[in-house]
């Protein structure tokens, strides 16, 4: 991974444990326990907006928000996936390159 996109990993996850932690922190986790939630940079604000799409950041009333737990679970969960997956095709095509590197 180059710096640049390291750096925008990292800026992402940092992103998603504050917006995460402003719902979970406040125990909004039902719609009469929502809460306000302005984000702070463009990144939250990306990341607000897929978790709304993902139905894991919900709407109450008078533009409050609350996370729907279960929908949460399963969206890290198939980010966990997803990477694991990500970080497979890597090592197969490390082990490749190696391997054909060993033949050369």
């Amino acid at each position: 991974m180059g710096g640049a996109t390291a750096g925008v990993a990292a800026a992402m996850a940092r992103a998603r444990r504050r917006v995460i932690s402003h719902f979970l922190s406040r125990n909004a986790v039902s719609a009469d326990k929502a809460v306000s939630f302005t984000p702070e940079h463009r990144m939250e604000e990306k990341l607000f907006e897929r978790l709304r799409e993902n139905g894991v950041v919900v709407a109450a009333a008078n533009g409050t928000w609350y996370i729907d737990a279960p929908k949460l679970d399963a969206y890290q969960r198939s980010r966990r996936k997803r990477m694991r997956i990500m970080l497979a095709g890597l090592a197969t095509a490390l082990a490749a390159g190696v391997g054909i590197g060993l033949l050369s």
